[in-house]
């Protein structure tokens, strides 16, 4: 009796101890049944391949795994990594490696500062050239030196002429010839009186001052000089006059600029035309007085355009109290726009890659979610660029390391098919997908047996 209840309790406890084994077991084997479950739906989704890009960041990709020329291996693009409507999507913490700043378009005043060179000029309506109207002789020079300052009717130079003196022999002749004979016939004071006036239109046309004419009636004898006189006040530029030289009609002898008012000649390049137009202010600073700065209006635009430096050349006229500013000195210039009134959709110059055939901006969609937009630009001023299509205001555009996610997600291969695979020209490769999956489940198969 004592024997048989201890069999019935090592039964028992056999019993107890297989159905805690069982039960273990089981729990270990759906366990495992668990794990295959999970990696075979979870892993391919998280691990989806969409295509391998070049590792240099080129445009072309592959489908399946593959190498460069170089022997590198192709990168591959996950799904997480780029959406099928060619947005681009980079996890934060790469967008804070790379140093990521993005800036919203906004209305902006389309102000633009045109920089341009120019070089002081004499003003040419203020220019005077003395010469004469007869041949002659300079008997004695009153202004004899280059850069002389002269005034206007201040003497010259004494000159004589044969042809002069004759003149003003006639003009004496008939002169007194019409007073002796104020009491002759109507027909000889009227001859008299014409060889008078011919004399005296004479020595106007060889631009005897009235001054002068009135000593010749009042001497009564004629000179064997003539002194000629500045036009202008000025200095002297020119001096070919000579004492005792002969000179011709119409022979330049003295060249007088009056340097009061001088012109600033600035050249404009082709494209900035636009933003020129007369009466516009300009600011100019010469290198011999880098403290003062001028101000100054343009005042003529010029029509011809130089075929050599593409540039227009545009006048500004400027007061010269004291002959401070020295024609040929050299000036920078500085020209405001005028369409500082007109407001465009602007986005700093960063922001746009330019790859000669088209632009296009980076758009932030959300945290670590970029789309290529191709836009239109319109005039550039002051850092930034007015855009007329493709980003509305607000939008967030990157403004930086925009060319460093440009490599990192093939950006190139994305703008070049928007709305397409990333990749090209091809449709996104089917093959590649199984093939993702089959290296995911063999991973979590070798993963199974060393457990």
């Amino acid at each position: 009796m004592k024997r048989s209840g201890i069999w019935l309790a090592l039964a028992l406890v056999g019993i107890a101890v297989a159905t805690g084994g069982g039960y273990w077991w089981g729990l270990r084997q759906a366990g495992q049944s668990s794990l295959e479950m999970s990696a075979g739906t979870s892993a391919p989704a998280t691990r989806e391949i969409l295509y391998y890009r070049n590792p240099m960041g080129l445009s072309d990709t592959s489908p399946e795994p593959k190498k460069d020329s170089m022997g590198m291996d192709y990168i591959p693009v996950y799904a997480s990594e780029e959406t099928q409507s060619g947005q681009i999507k980079i996890s934060l913490d790469k967008v804070q490696k790379l140093g990521v700043r993005t800036e919203p378009a906004a209305l902006r005043e389309l102000v633009r500062t045109v920089r341009a060179v120019g070089q002081f000029q004499l003003d040419e309506r203020r220019l005077h050239t003395v010469t004469t109207k007869f041949e002659g002789y300079i008997e004695q020079l009153h202004v004899n030196a280059t850069g002389q300052p002269v005034r206007r009717g201040q003497p010259l130079m004494e000159v004589y002429s044969p042809e002069l003196v004759s003149a003003q022999e006639e003009y004496l002749i008939a002169w007194n010839g019409r007073q002796s004979l104020r009491n002759g016939t109507e027909e000889s004071l009227l001859g008299v009186g014409q060889l008078a006036e011919s004399a005296l239109k004479r020595l106007r046309n060889w631009d005897i001052s009235d001054v002068q004419l009135q000593r010749l009636k009042k001497d009564g004898k004629a000179t064997r000089t003539l002194t000629m006189y500045s036009p202008a006040n000025g200095v002297v530029l020119e001096k070919m006059a000579v004492a005792g030289m002969r000179f011709m009609p119409g022979e330049p002898l003295f060249k007088i600029a009056d340097l009061s008012s001088i012109w600033l000649i600035a050249d404009v390049f082709e494209q900035d035309l636009a933003l020129v137009h007369v009466g516009q202010s300009v600011k100019i600073s010469v290198n011999a007085y880098p403290e003062k700065e001028l101000t100054g209006k343009i005042a003529y635009i010029y029509p011809t355009v130089s075929p050599e430096t593409r540039t227009a050349k545009v006048r500004v006229e400027l007061a010269n109290p004291g002959g401070m500013l020295k024609p040929d000195m050299y000036a920078s210039v500085q020209l405001v726009s005028g369409h500082g009134k007109t407001k465009a959709l602007m986005v700093p110059d960063s922001a746009v890659l330019d790859s000669g055939t088209r632009q296009v901006v980076l758009v932030q969609r959300a945290e670590g979610l970029f789309e290529p937009r191709e836009v239109k630009l319109g005039m550039r001023g002051n850092g930034y660029v007015a855009v007329m299509t493709g980003v509305s205001a607000g939008e967030a555009v990157v403004v930086s390391a925009n060319f460093l996610i440009d490599a990192e997600s093939n950006l190139r291969a994305a703008i070049g098919g928007f709305g397409h695979s990333a990749h090209g020209s091809q449709d996104k490769p089917v093959a590649a997908q199984p093939a993702a999956t089959a290296v995911d489940s063999s991973r979590v198969d070798s993963e199974h047996r060393a457990h």
